[in-house]
């Protein structure tokens, strides 16, 4: 046959395999079904095998075509990924980022990149690692993936989530044996399944192929026993293990071997096991059972070499090089191979996965109603994670997919209206704790993974809230990172990624520096300048209203709200507190009069106690004092400043020069932090204050209150007058 116009970039074709005539004459998933008919005949194995085949060649071509890319880590999972695909599970995800090209082949294979253009190899070579392309790593915006994938240790959120969300789906998640050293992974999925052990539509995939990225992994000499008993030892009730080493008949020394050198018998029997092996699995994991599939096959089994030296290609590794000319050309199927698989692949699962991946269609969003916001009088006292609770709970009480989560305890966080209005799910009930099966406050002990189920909520079309101490928010960040990125590349819209930190570093003195790490504040204030980043700091109970109510109306964000859990004034009114968070900022304070103007600017909460104490020093010294609230940073940057324009759903409400010199004019001002000073480089490089001075956290010690704290870190209001009157 002539070739297939797809296969256009293609540098070589071999003869058709044996038996091709009887074994592949019609494809194995019939037209109009959505995946192959007859699991157990030797047809369907060799279709899978030439699916596995074909997702190799392409994975080594692309990489190849750049001199750049991984592609051994994803060679050794090709046998399963052909099989989930050929069974109909195309909502697949990866912990693995270093697998992207195979699961862009795979992609390109069932014609879903066509919707960015990509409709031959020639094509998918061009724009392989290329901006607007296909990312080295799995990017959001990729038609038919689910999610990104980067940092080691977080598909396993995407896929839980994906299942939480649609139960009538499987969700395969492939994780490499060179992260089985990250132990959050399967801590992770033990804590999921004890809370939602009616959920088990996700399915773990142990790529073990006994090598990490430059070394052997850290589990390459465990015995099959040892794995198996360590995923059981995490609660999962069916561990199915195929190893290729028990089909070879190649004579291949050691535990880990390639099922591609094997005899072309040996090879239907292996294709047979896996595709046996991953359908029990998947319809185990859909019946109910807690179920992890485990293939053991050598590292970069069926590309240009093996072990660690497969794992990534260097310059050298280019496709007129003999390596990787021999290894394509090992590696190269017929014609109407290429036919073959593409028909297979296109009507699995229902069509391409562009069409047919549920993270490709929007999620209708319960209705919340009217958000029960209180208007509280300037100059009384409330606590404003309480009153940021009552509306989580409403939120709650309204959408029943909402989940929040938080490690450390929302009654610690004097957030227990949440805890009563939607209960913690524990299998355990108990009314003293609020302890349900059914709730849905989820508290794992775990940052990584209370942050992980909420970003993949998010990141699926779902509300959801990670809520805990700012001193732990380091250990969740990572996922959250990698979800605002994510976001700010999708075609759709999905509801933000909100999470809200409360006891900040002034009210954890007792607890010493363990508790006191508002150092992360830095790493949110970098993140601002990416385009659809907020960090939000709400000056008092009513602005965390108006901060709650902003970010639930926004899409495709990534909202962080900074708060205390201790009862402060109120400043502003809620019409005050509603323009705030919109425009960027408000004067919460100015005075009559005074020969010289000082700006105080501030950003959080707490930290308005010295500040105030400074205005009134400074009032008796004879200066005239403007007190301003910081509490949409990102608003308050020159538009220049910032990638605004280049993500979706994008926000254009920075705040105009006229408006903020209205604000932050004066004689000298002073901006002030709680945390790290990162927050207010908007104000001080847009300022026209010939004086400019900044107070902001150094360091934490055990306190008694957190007027020591700020003595400690020289933030008093003396401090603060001092350094204005020394100024002048």
């Amino acid at each position: 046959m002539s070739n297939p116009t797809f296969t256009q970039g293609i540098q070589y074709f071999n003869p058709a395999w044996p038996r091709f005539d009887e074994l592949a004459r019609t494809p194995a998933v019939p037209e109009g079904a959505t995946a192959i008919a007859d699991v157990h005949s030797e047809a369907a194995a060799f279709q899978t095998l030439l699916t596995a085949d074909a997702l190799r060649y392409l994975t080594l071509q692309i990489t190849g075509s750049k001199g750049s890319g991984h592609p051994g880590g994803y060679a050794s999972s090709a046998d399963v990924h052909a099989a989930l695909m050929l069974l109909g599970h195309k909502n697949m995800v990866t912990e693995v980022g270093h697998h992207a090209p195979g699961f862009y082949s795979a992609m390109f294979l069932d014609r879903s990149l066509e919707h960015m253009g990509i409709h031959t190899v020639e094509e998918m070579r061009a724009r392989f690692r290329e901006k607007h392309g296909l990312l080295g790593h799995l990017s959001g915006a990729i038609p038919g993936l689910l999610a990104p994938a980067g940092p080691l240790g977080q598909g396993q959120h995407f896929a839980m989530a994906g299942a939480y969300l649609h139960r009538d789906k499987l969700f395969p998640v492939t994780i490499g044996d060179g992260g089985m050293g990250e132990p959050y992974i399967l801590n992770a999925m033990m804590h999921f399944n004890t809370s939602f052990p009616d959920i088990t539509n996700f399915l773990p995939i142990l790529v073990w192929n006994g090598y990490s990225q430059e070394h052997h992994s850290m589990c390459s000499l465990w015995s099959n026993e040892r794995m198996k008993e360590y995923w059981h030892g995490h609660g999962f009730k069916e561990v199915i293990l195929i190893n290729a080493k028990d089909f070879d008949d190649a004579g291949q020394k050691g535990e880990y071997v390639d099922s591609t050198l094997f005899s072309h018998e040996a090879r239907l029997a292996f294709g047979k096991a896996v595709l046996a092996a991953t359908n029990k699995a998947a319809k185990s994991a859909l019946g109910g059972t807690f179920t992890a599939l485990i293939i053991k096959q050598i590292k970069g089994a069926g590309v240009h070499t093996h072990g660690a030296k497969s794992h990534n290609l260097y310059p050298a590794d280019t496709l007129d090089k003999p390596h990787i000319i021999d290894a394509l050309k090992t590696r190269a199927l017929a014609p109407e191979a290429w036919a073959l698989v593409r028909s297979n692949l296109v009507r699995a699962g229902g069509g391409s996965a562009v069409h047919t991946a549920v993270t490709e269609h929007e999620l209708p969003l319960a209705d919340l109603g009217t958000l029960p916001i209180q208007n509280f009088t300037v100059g009384e006292s409330q606590v404003p994670a309480t009153v940021f609770g009552a509306l989580v709970a409403h939120v709650g009480q309204k959408d029943p997919r909402f989940i929040v989560t938080n490690a450390d305890g929302n009654e610690a966080s004097a957030m227990k209206n949440i805890n009563d209005a939607l209960k913690i799910r524990h299998p355990s009930t108990d009314p003293l704790y609020n302890q349900v099966p059914t709730g849905r406050v989820y508290e794992p002990l775990n940052e990584d993974a209370c942050a992980g189920l909420a970003a993949g909520l998010a990141l699926f079309g779902s509300r959801a809230i990670w809520l805990s101490y700012e001193s732990f928010a380091i250990n969740g960040w990572p996922i959250v990172q990698t979800v605002a990125q994510a976001m700010a590349e999708l075609r759709r819209k999905t509801p933000s990624m909100i999470s809200m930190f409360t006891a900040g570093a002034l009210e954890q003195g007792r607890n010493g520096w363990t508790h006191q790490r508002p150092e992360i504040e830095g790493h949110f204030a970098a993140m601002m300048k990416n385009g659809n980043s907020f960090l939000l700091y709400p000056a008092d109970a009513n602005m965390i209203q108006a901060a709650y109510a902003w970010a639930l109306n926004s899409y495709n964000k990534c909202i962080t709200i900074v708060a205390s859990k201790t009862a402060l004034p109120v400043y502003t009114t809620p019409e005050q507190a509603k323009t705030a968070i919109e425009q960027g900022a408000v004067t919460l304070y100015e005075s009559a009069g005074g020969d010289k103007t000082v700006v105080l600017a501030a950003t959080g909460d707490m930290v308005f106690l010295p500040v105030f104490a400074a205005k009134d020093e400074l009032e008796k010294a004879g200066f005239k004092v403007r007190i301003v609230a910081a509490a949409n940073p990102r608003q308050l940057y020159r538009p220049t400043d910032v990638a605004w324009d280049s993500v979706p759903e994008s926000d254009n409400g920075f705040m105009s020069d006229a408006a903020f010199n209205a604000l932050f004019d004066g004689d000298m001002l002073v901006a002030v932090s709680g945390g790290s000073s990162a927050p207010l480089e908007p104000i001080l490089v847009r300022s026209r204050a010939a004086r400019r001075d900044v107070f902001s956290w150094k360091r934490g010690e055990t306190t008694a209150s957190p007027q020591e704290l700020f003595e400690l870190n020289g933030m008093t209001g003396t401090d603060i007058a001092a350094r204005v009157k020394a100024a002048f």
